[in-house]
């Protein structure tokens, strides 16, 4: 997330203090991505060495005022024409675990499955509803708009991880039919009583849990709108 091209979004809208861009940056994507203050001030110091922002004064409530520099303005702009980088993509805790998961003693990859995917559908389903809260009524300015983007962006990202993890389970399923048809191979050839080879803790795989007609209150690491501004 690059939080020093959103504050210079935002500068770019006019003069802001610390405070105010805290709010409007998580106002505008639906408190998904929270930012404390510290790491507001701290990302206004970096611009400001880089040419990017400069101080221009202070408010009545004697709060400091930053504006973007036409150097920042031309920073914005190569920001919104460069394409995201998807050459190194960043680590993923899950495909991570479920990586070190495969073949490790005394684990079981289907129950680590299961367990993700009932945490994953339960994710969809909050943002889902937070979704037809929203479309409850037109968008009435930007800011709705910008959250309404970033809840579709979640539910799409969410309904791809259950469809990736149905895909892993199937994977590994295979695998486990092929090492015990390996294994009962290499039996009869060599006319031992060995066991077949080690294979993952996978049984079946079972149905894709279907939505709820009637999703679940938002578990408390659900986005809200809590800097919405009515």
């Amino acid at each position: 997330m690059s939080i020093r091209h959103g504050l210079l979004a935002l500068l770019e809208r006019g003069p802001r203090y610390g405070s105010q861009l805290r709010t409007e940056f998580e106002s505008r994507t639906g408190s998904t991505w929270p930012l404390n203050v510290g790491q507001v001030y701290t990302t206004l110091n970096r611009l400001e060495r880089d040419g990017m922002v400069t101080q221009d004064g202070e408010d009545e409530a004697g709060h400091a005022l930053y504006v973007i520099t036409e150097p920042g303005r031309g920073e914005l702009r190569a920001w919104f024409r460069r394409p995201v980088d998807r050459t190194s993509p960043p680590r993923d805790e899950l495909a991570i675990k479920l990586a070190m998961a495969v073949g490790a003693p005394g684990v079981d990859i289907r129950e680590v499955i299961q367990s993700q995917r009932h945490h994953t559908i339960q994710a969809m389903q909050d943002y889902t509803r937070l979704k037809a809260q929203t479309l409850d009524s037109t968008p009435a300015d930007r800011d709705e708009v910008a959250w309404l983007l970033v809840l579709d962006q979640l539910i799409f990202q969410t309904e791809a991880e259950a469809r990736w993890l149905d895909h892993c389970e199937v994977r590994l399923i295979r695998l486990a039919r092929r090492q015990e048809t390996a294994g009962g191979a290499g039996e009869a050839t060599a006319g031992t009583s060995a066991g077949p080879a080690e294979v993952p803790a996978v049984a079946a795989a079972p149905a894709p849990a279907p939505l709820a007609p009637e999703p679940p209150e938002p578990t408390a690491t659900t986005p809200t709108r809590r800097g919405r501004r009515r």
